[in-house]
């Protein structure tokens, strides 16, 4: 519980590691030293629903290379339900959501993307599955598109695009790892908790401890009915943890909701 708030409050105050840095102490009992050289800093990558920045660097590279510059208004499609992947899209500003329908009829969210950062990713493979994800504008957002081999031209002379590419690619592996072996055999107040510690660090609207997001949208992350969630966060209201307005929660005590998840999200 002690290292659970530590990283509470070392995830908030402290935005240089967010995301990017866990930190390991020497104590064989967990206990938090008040000396920090007795801590190691170690590079720990957490999960994220949210992808933005990962491509900011190659803003003017992109620029100098043949593209498209397209606008898309709130509501859009970025492309066509059931059309390939035959593009990539640097997102200039604004934000996208990406999820997958069933033929029964339910939705599954899978990300969110913003400013700075390339989707769908560069692959030259035809997957039948992707005619069944769609992604949809939560903003006017302007990007810049590739063709798959404009972006593949770049891809093979810039070894550091190259390189982010594939480090992407491992993040986002990362998500889907995180739910599939992780969050699958969690109760539904843990899969919930998790996932609102993990949106105070990381969501399109950049609002800390304030997630403006509504409860259909956390249902359709979490694979959820919407009774459940709001059945645990009518919990977490009355244990003061967070309070809720329409279409956003806020989260009052980090450090509680904290030693509610489990280790894999801190």
């Amino acid at each position: 519980l002690a290292m659970q708030i530590f990283h509470a409050y070392a995830d908030y105050f402290y935005p240089p590691v967010l995301n990017n840095l866990a930190w390991k102490c020497s104590s064989s009992r967990g206990i938090i030293s008040s000396n920090f050289s007795e801590c190691e800093v170690i590079s720990m990558l957490k999960p994220r629903y949210y992808f933005a920045d990962d491509f900011r660097i190659f803003y003017e590279y992109f620029l100098s290379q043949p593209h498209t510059e397209r606008t898309f208004h709130k509501g859009d499609y970025l492309w066509n339900p059931g059309q390939p992947y035959d593009r990539v899209q640097y997102y200039v500003s604004g934000a996208s959501v990406h999820f997958s329908e069933h033929e029964s009829g339910r939705r599954k969210i899978i990300s969110f993307h913003g400013p700075g950062t390339l989707f769908p990713g560069y692959h030259t493979n035809d997957f039948r599955i992707e005619q069944s994800l769609t992604t949809v504008a939560l903003s006017e957002i302007k990007v810049l598109e590739f063709t798959v081999p404009q972006f593949k031209a770049m891809f093979e002379e810039n070894t550091s695009l190259a390189e982010s590419v594939v480090n992407w690619y491992s993040m986002y592996v990362n998500r889907f790892l995180f739910d599939t072996i992780h969050q699958e055999f969690n109760s539904s107040q843990v899969k919930l908790c998790n996932l609102l510690y993990l949106l105070t660090m990381n969501q399109p609207s950049n609002s800390g401890l304030v997630i403006e997001m509504t409860q259909e949208y956390i249902a359709d992350i979490l694979g959820m009915s919407r009774v459940q969630i709001t059945r645990e966060l009518t919990d977490l209201r009355n244990r003061g943890i967070l309070s809720t307005t329409r279409g956003k929660l806020t989260v009052t005590d980090l450090p509680t909701l904290a030693s509610l998840c489990t280790d894999e999200t801190m």
